[in-house]
């Protein structure tokens, strides 16, 4: 028996050198040779499920690790390790009990309750989240993770300042920490603290031009309108988060093309509010139509909505981006549309496992994924026209107008008063109602002297905290403008929030952010929006839709451009009126709110993307009712 065991023990310490060194299949086999001796053997039973889980077989780790705990249930380090692989499988309920087991068994396991805080941020309790990353932050105040994600959990709760802390205290510790400084600067920008954002903008381009891995792709629309950097920022972050899978064989013979949305937004939400009509008058007989949903089953209007829209709604919210894969290609799926992007809750996992033969980015996010499993972004040729597609990984599905527009079924009208909105009775309003992250000190200072140019305008803006509120109060004073020429609306019901752009006389847009949604929302208004257009398809969106509606007077090239016009509108009453009577005239019958045209010409891009996938052909620039 004693040299059954001294085997034992060799072949165990055996195993953890090899695994130790990277060498796992020679540490699996010496750890199978303990287990057909031992078959209830903990520490072989736990290290192979470690094996498993650096395998990125999370399943197989959990099994191992759930016998390995069978055997002992008092080992702390087993069920933070279930825990992590639970995790790993989506199963986050799970994985916070595990590491709750952790920490009652080792109640200074700071990495135990950093990994709870993200599993409960999963679970969108994201308050229980931030208590959990304090207390790892009290068991160790130099823990740059979870300073990292405690920022992030404080961002979902709308607590922008806090969260700004929170990242710059883990710039302190690590400053070379992955996509920390972009990170820092949008919780700054949500509240819009521009204190030496010049200066720190210039380092973040410069370490871009670098190849360094500095911000996620989603702050770069607010923080640079260079196509070049934004495209930088998206592949430094593919590369880091995804590696790509070989492209699926084409299905056979095919009767109707399958088409498979892939979304966390079905339900109440600007994606979901432009697009609803898209997929319920989709061409039955040539496309079916299938919904791979994996945000929360919310129960409102919309989703409901949804539901019926397609011919088939997947609820995938609890299966891994690898399970959702094999499911899309288990459907068949042709071409696969990720209408989230690195929008908020995305899952580009899917889509770097190959879901389909095809797959596009559309709509959610304005700009390029920077990854080599995209084939195409649908755009128009205002947003990309073709001398900017060297901005863009994918090659452009160029349409008519990119962004579709579906105005259906969105609440009744109703009417407000100015004085109910807090503005004066007389006097021009100019608003905007663009995220408070969209607002630069550049726009900002052009907006001040717009008011200072036209007396008794005011400024109607959308902010949702109070700290923006304050920050831009006292931007204005600053600037020489009474604070008090800025009106502030939170959110409201989309009727109400309709009703608020009617009150205004002309939508200011931002750079290097414009408005999408929000201005077609003014447009739909029936009120006029002047923009300026910039470089990348997130500074262009709003020239796109002017041109649709036939207000390209409102599309200028240069900030002065933009003041002057803005100031002339201001004070020219009559010629406001005339652009809203066009707008009024054209708004109905223009292609921008015309959803049964955006369908059929979407239709056939997809009809050629097929058409050259079928004939064997990589994905090249496809041109559909461009004249």
């Amino acid at each position: 028996m004693e040299d059954i065991a001294a085997r034992v023990q060799s072949k165990l310490l055996e195993g953890l050198a090899l695994q130790q060194n990277g060498r796992l299949d020679e540490a699996e086999a010496a750890y199978q040779e303990v287990l057909a001796v031992q078959p209830r053997h903990f520490d072989a039973l736990h290290l192979s499920g470690v094996i498993a889980a650096q395998r990125q077989d999370s399943a197989g780790a959990a099994t191992l690790i759930s016998q390995a705990i069978a055997v002992n249930p008092q080992h702390a380090g087993a069920h933070y390790n279930l825990g992590y692989a639970l995790e790993d499988l989506r199963q986050f309920a799970a994985a916070v009990a595990s590491y709750d087991r952790a920490i009652a068994l080792q109640s200074d396991h700071a990495v135990a309750y950093n990994n709870r805080g993200v599993a409960l941020s999963a679970l969108r309790e994201h308050a229980a989240a931030v208590a959990s990353f304090d207390r790892a932050l009290a068991l160790d105040p130099a823990y740059a993770d979870a300073l990292y994600n405690r920022g992030v959990a404080l961002g979902e709760l709308g607590q922008h300042r806090a969260a700004a802390q929170s990242f710059a205290a883990a710039l302190q510790l690590a400053p070379d920490y992955p996509f920390l400084l972009g990170m820092w600067l949008y919780a700054r920008l949500r509240v819009c603290d521009w204190d030496g954002l010049d200066g720190n903008l210039a380092c973040l381009a410069d370490n871009l031009a670098a190849g360094l891995a500095v911000t996620p792709p989603w702050p770069m629309l607010s923080l640079s309108g260079s196509g070049m950097l934004q495209r930088a920022a998206a592949e430094t972050w593919a590369r880091g988060k995804y590696a790509a899978a070989p492209t699926p064989p084409r299905r056979g013979p095919r009767g109707k093309i399958r088409l498979g949305y892939f979304s966390a937004d079905f339900r109440i939400h600007p994606v979901a509010l432009l697009a609803a009509g898209l997929f319920e008058v989709h061409d039955r007989g040539a496309f079916e139509v299938i919904a791979f949903s994996f945000g929360p089953d919310t129960g409102d209007d919309m989703r409901k909505r949804l539901e019926k829209a397609f011919d088939r709604f997947i609820d995938v919210a609890n299966k891994t981006d690898a399970e959702i894969t094999a499911l899309a290609r288990a459907e068949g799926i042709d071409i696969a549309i990720d209408l989230g992007g690195y929008t908020t809750d995305s899952r580009a996992g899917i889509f770097a496992g190959r879901a389909a033969p095809i797959q596009v980015n559309y709509l959610g996010y304005p700009g390029t994924m920077g990854a080599d499993f995209i084939d195409y972004i649908v755009a128009d040729e205002v947003v990309v026209p073709p001398s900017h597609r060297l901005f863009y990984a994918e090659k452009i599905a160029a349409v008519p107008i990119f962004q579709v527009n579906d105005r259906a079924g969105h609440g009744g009208e109703i009417t407000l008063t100015r004085a109910a909105c807090g503005l004066p009775e007389t006097g021009f309003v100019y608003c905007c109602f663009n995220n408070s992250f969209k607002i630069t000190p550049a726009v900002f200072d052009t907006w001040m002297g717009i008011l200072k140019a036209v007396d008794g305008s005011v400024l109607f803006l959308f902010a949702d905290t109070e700290e923006a509120k304050d920050n831009l109060r006292q931007s204005a004073v600053r600037a020489g403008v009474e604070a008090t020429r800025l009106v502030f609306g939170g959110r409201v019901a989309a009727n109400e929030y309709v009703a608020r752009l009617r009150l205004s006389d002309l939508f200011l847009d931002t750079l290097p952010f414009n408005g999408g949604t929000t201005a077609s929302d003014a447009l739909w208004a029936g009120l006029p929006v002047l923009t300026q257009i910039g470089e990348s398809f997130a500074g262009r969106m709003a020239a796109s839709l002017l041109t649709a509606v036939g207000l390209e007077p409102l599309v200028t090239a240069t900030p002065d451009a933009y003041a002057a016009l803005a100031m002339e509108l201001g004070r020219n009453p009559d010629r406001i009126a005339g652009l809203r009577e066009k707008l009024a005239a054209q708004r109905l019958t223009s292609r921008l709110f015309d959803v049964s045209h955006f369908r059929r010409h979407i239709e056939e891009a997809y009809r050629q993307m097929i058409a050259r996938s079928d004939a064997g052909l990589p994905p090249d620039h496809i041109s559909v009712g461009i004249r």
